[in-house]
């Protein structure tokens, strides 16, 4: 009987022991961040450099993982199959959450349902950029010019159905203008097309800047809300078209189910990385981006927004990638 009870009694321990092992606090090991585009980007530049902050204060490893391919769609499925304990997350473009569902007849994953919101991290927003070689100095001269224009002028994207052709869809629809879509394969080859006068217009972020100080390109407007810091003598088109807007956001997303005090934890960490003047100045200089938090309810409003905004557009647009 004696052999018994200490049996019972070993076996108590072990469980007491595992039990504790098991309630360890969050994080008791590395947490990796999936980034949907190969490194260099804008998802790539804040995911380093909030991950990097992340690390100090959670006192653990952070791991920056590229995930590339079909567009961003690749990396969302794989974090949203992971499991949702907090040790894998999805450096997620508003792209990837709010226009590909739209997009793609069959998604592997439902984004507004297999993925949850931990928090927004940066946001930019689009230049209106053309060859040197249009004659406009201005955003109403350009609307201008694009109206008479015969044949219409070649405007350069990022891909059927990317933010910087949907941008333009939009402009076309608000200012009644027409402009011929010729999709590259990302942002830079469209860049290269237009410096090079293959194309004459674009939208794009802040990967365009360089090209706008030499000269090679011309800015005429921005796409947010207000004016910007970097180009403050450049108008809105929300001036000229109330209502216009395209802000490019940056977030942080875990797997549906994760539990929600780890996705507190996550948030105030997240909240406290963004407030640092040297984060703050870190996403500036690497790649023009502002650090965005926002409560968890305002960015679920943000992402119903978009989500709603952009299947409109490319509903009326007519694109679809299989």
């Amino acid at each position: 009987m004696m052999k018994g009870i200490l049996l019972a009694v070993g076996l108590g321990i072990a469980a007491l022991v595992a039990s504790t092992a098991g309630a360890q606090p969050y994080p008791a090991k590395p947490i990796r961040i999936i980034v949907p585009i190969p490194p260099g980007g804008a998802p790539d530049v804040t995911a380093r450099v909030v991950g990097a902050r992340l690390a100090e204060r959670l006192g653990q490893a952070v791991v920056i993982e590229n995930r590339a391919g079909s567009n961003g769609n690749i990396a969302g499925d794989l974090v949203a199959k992971s499991a949702p304990d907090g040790y894998t997350l999805l450096l997620g473009q508003d792209t990837l959450i709010t226009v590909n569902p739209h997009l793609y007849g069959k998604m592997p994953f439902d984004p507004l349902k297999d993925l949850v919101p931990v928090a927004s991290l940066s946001s930019n927003e689009f230049v209106l950029s053309v060859n040197p070689a249009v004659p406009v100095k201005t955003f109403q001269e350009f609307i201008a010019y694009a109206r008479k224009t015969e044949p219409p002028l070649p405007y350069a994207s990022g891909g059927n159905g990317s933010q910087h052709h949907l941008a333009m869809e939009m402009l076309k629809q608000r200012a009644r203008i027409d402009l011929t879509h010729v999709p590259f394969k990302g942002g830079s080859p469209a860049t290269l097309a237009t410096v090079a006068g293959d194309t004459m217009a674009m939208f794009a972020g802040s990967s365009s800047a360089p090209q706008i100080q030499a000269g090679k390109l011309r800015a005429l407007a921005v796409t947010g809300t207000r004016r910007s810091r970097a180009y403050p003598d450049l108008p809105a088109i929300a001036e000229l078209y109330p209502g216009y807007e395209v802000t490019i956001w940056l977030g942080l997303f875990a797997p549906t189910g994760t539990p929600e005090p780890i996705l507190a934890r996550l948030r105030a960490e997240v909240k406290e990385a963004l407030a640092a003047p040297d984060v703050k100045a870190k996403l500036n200089q690497a790649g023009g981006l502002d650090a965005f938090y926002s409560t968890p309810e305002e960015f679920a409003a943000l992402i119903q927004r978009d989500y709603d905004k952009y299947g409109k557009i490319v509903k009326e647009v007519g694109v679809k990638v299989d």
